[in-house]
């Protein structure tokens, strides 16, 4: 998602396996930079040399092909990096296992540090396999009986999406896809040969009326909750072309990301509100995770078996309890073990491990065609104009003595409605009058400290009278 915007400050070659490149392609294009970027394909077990360093790409199970743990050797030493893994024996579309013996022979002749994936950090056991979900949603689909059947997924968990197909060949349903990345990953990963479906299943979304309702399914993006979503229109009723009611049986085939639980709740209750039947989170087996537990975790740091452990992916309770797994196996020192922050410069060597000078790092803000413009400052003043709103006043002085001429005037927007709050906005007044004359009275002449007088003033004013703080704007024109 971000390398459009760094690839339009650094025109830099981009190595990634077949999938990840037709991921990234359809990025670039709606960017108009496909054309510009170069790409070099890689595969697991054929190494790249980049200067002094050697990447050696290892292939692991996750909730999409072609995911890759990297094994990076360089001078000081070599640093493995897992990427998001999980340890899956079963896997689905004759996809390899986790490449375990890799890891371990580079256990064996030694590994500086291991950055690994710290998602399911707190969850004790194995990450259960995909074969699992397919079993649970077809007892789903026998379950929705003549209803329309709407699932909602990640757009690039392509895995799921063939299952989703597979099911739907089965009971003899046409299938549509629904939602920009959705429609634009599926027909990407056909043409790659990453997804498998005939021609006479697949529907546009705007043929799924021409059917009845249980010969569709519909696979849409907005398992998250996200507020444009596909499946977020559907539950405010605002989808063009899919209106939701009883006749529709919806399958939410994802996890609630921690701090997205309320989103996810409002887009079921709006579906739950229009009559739909709604699965979701733990109800059934229509999801398994495409991160390591606590025991896969422990099988990579074993098989790794590294000098340094750098916890990586995942919110700081995740970070801290795969620290404190790395701990307990017994064979990685405390001081080895280090939980680093965004933008720290981690130096490690065989003699140790320093932290150095921290850089500048975080989200970067995409407001409009603008990239990073909008800071910290611009968006707590639109977080505070959003909660409170805001006042502004204006007076015209005489420069020459700091006589008020004309005003001062209250404007009003998004704080209270004038007309119904008379007394308050004139109290008010009143208060900005009072500091334009002591400030008179004081022979300030500077304007600056006037401005933040009467913003003082004004502030303690409406916040004894009304516990809020608007943004408060001095306009003094020097006439």
């Amino acid at each position: 998602g971000s390398l459009p915007y760094l690839l339009k400050k650094f025109n830099v070659p981009i190595y990634a396996a077949k999938l990840t490149i037709g991921l990234i392609k359809n990025k670039l294009e709606e960017h108009g930079l496909a054309s510009s970027a170069i790409f070099h394909e890689i595969r697991p077990r054929q190494k790249v040399t980049l200067g002094c360093f050697t990447v050696e790409p290892i292939h692991v199970n996750h909730s999409i092909p072609d995911s890759l743990a990297f094994a990076i050797d360089c001078p000081a030493g070599v640093v493995i990096h897992t990427g998001d893994f999980k340890v899956d024996y079963t896997p689905l579309s004759g996809d390899a296992v986790t490449d375990l013996p890799t890891i371990a022979e580079y256990g064996r002749k030694g590994v500086l540090a291991l950055l690994a994936d710290s998602t399911n950090a707190e969850r004790p056991g194995f990450t259960a396999t995909e074969q699992t979900v397919a079993e649970g949603v077809r007892r789903l689909f026998a379950k929705a009986g003549k209803r329309r059947i709407i699932v909602a997924t990640f757009a690039s968990n392509i895995y799921r999406v063939q299952q989703i197909i597979d099911l739907a060949i089965e009971s003899g349903r046409k299938v549509a896809v629904s939602g920009r990345s959705m429609v634009s990953n599926t027909e990407m990963a056909r043409e790659l040969g990453y997804l498998h479906a005939p021609d006479n299943v697949l529907i546009t979304i705007d043929e799924i009326n021409k059917y009845p309702p249980e010969k569709v399914v519909l696979i849409t993006t907005g398992s998250q909750g996200e507020p444009l979503s596909a499946l977020s229109r559907m539950a405010q009723a605002s989808h063009r072309q899919v209106r939701v009611g009883p006749n529709d049986f919806i399958i939410i085939s994802a996890r609630p990301i921690p701090g997205n639980e309320k989103t996810v709740t409002k887009v079921v209750n709006g579906l739950l509100t229009l009559g739909a039947e709604v699965i979701y989170e733990n109800m059934y087996d229509t999801h398994v995770s495409g991160h390591a537990c606590q025991e896969e975790q422990k099988l990579m740091l074993t098989l790794a078996h590294p000098q340094f452990f750098l916890p990586v992916h995942g919110e700081f309770k995740q970070l801290k309890r795969h620290a404190e797994t790395a701990e307990h196996l017994g064979y990685i020192p405390k001081q080895n073990i280090y939980i680093a922050e965004n933008g720290q410069n981690i130096r490690i060597s065989a003699d140790g491990m320093t932290v150095e000078n921290t850089v500048t790092a975080g989200a970067v803000m995409v407001d409009g065609y603008g990239v990073g413009d909008v800071g910290n400052v611009v968006l707590r003043d639109r977080h505070h104009l959003s909660e409170d709103g805001i006042i502004i006043v204006t007076a015209a002085i005489d420069g020459s003595n700091g006589q008020v001429l004309s005003g001062p005037d209250l404007v009003s927007r998004g704080f209270v409605y004038v007309r119904e709050s008379e007394e308050l906005m004139e109290g008010a007044r009143t208060q900005v009058e009072m500091a334009l004359d002591r400030s008179l009275a004081d022979n300030m002449h500077d304007w600056a400290s006037v401005k933040a007088r009467v913003r003082e003033s004004l502030s303690s004013y409406i916040y004894r009278r009304t516990k809020r703080s608007p943004m408060i704007l001095p306009i003094l024109l020097e006439v």
